[in-house]
């Protein structure tokens, strides 16, 4: 065997002897990294709640105009459920005896922004700092602070919904949007929503839908029919410690 040879192989071995430790280095540096991104979780509001019993919500989205909130809480009423109400606080700076009625009438008052902006465009400081106006704003006319929050927009991704948690409150989605706002008609209105209500299940109207207060009537004839209980959403969710599974569905830990 020659001594180039030799000299050859050396090297080649020595080579690969580098490259087997650079490769160690990178997996102990990066494993942490790989480690932390698997196992964070995605952060996700509440769309609707693990329940066994036909137990259902009705939420109201309130960012301009209030004519048809008064049929609406009229047809509340005749009916007997309490709803919750997501409003903006500009809405109900400018509508203050209507806010209030809202809260007269038995019904939740609860944050959806200050000024309906897009919370993904806003630093996380921003999102407390508007959340907690909100909230100034409408405890300033109810007297009851509120606890649970609604994007504009529907609108969210991780870092909005944990600015939202670190203001203390609980973000809350939907899983059966009436699409009032499209200017659909009743009856349409009312196939959706019966069509897609489950246990758990919290439905999207907006106050100023068009034919909201015309499609409110049959809705909750037919929900009450199905044998469904409808509630606020704070009276949905669950008490205790729970877990909200990739469906945006709140889950008790057992």
């Amino acid at each position: 065997m020659s001594l180039r040879f030799l000299v050859l192989r050396r090297k080649h071995l020595m080579l690969l002897a580098a490259a087997l430790a650079s490769a160690a280095i990178f997996a102990a540096v990066n494993a942490p990294a790989a480690v932390m991104a698997s196992g964070t979780a995605r952060q996700l509001p509440i769309y609707c709640v693990e329940r066994d019993q036909k137990v259902c919500a009705i939420s109201f989205d309130a960012a301009w105009g209030a004519d048809n909130t008064e049929k609406i809480l009229d047809v509340l009423d005749e009916y007997g459920v309490k709803a919750t109400f997501f409003v903006v606080s500009a809405w109900a700076e400018q509508y203050p005896d209507t806010a209030k009625l809202i809260v007269a009438r038995g019904h939740e008052l609860m944050n959806h922004s200050s000024k309906h902006d897009h919370y993904n465009s806003l630093t996380a400081d921003q999102i407390v700092a508007d959340v907690n106006h909100c909230n100034d704003v409408l405890e300033s006319l109810s007297g009851v602070r509120p606890t649970l929050m609604r994007c504009p927009f529907g609108e969210y991704d991780d870092h909005v919904i944990s600015a939202i948690r670190s203001a203390g409150m609980e973000p809350i989605q939907w899983d059966v949007d009436s699409l009032d706002w499209k200017g659909i008609s009743a009856a349409e209105i009312t196939r959706r929503v019966t069509g897609k209500v489950g246990c758990g299940s919290i439905v999207l109207f907006h106050n100023a839908g068009e034919h909201t207060p015309e499609a409110l009537p049959g809705v909750l004839r037919c929900l009450r029919q199905q044998g469904y209980e409808i509630v606020p959403i704070s009276e949905l969710l669950l008490d205790g410690e729970y877990t909200i599974n990739h469906e945006g569905r709140q889950c008790a830990v057992r």
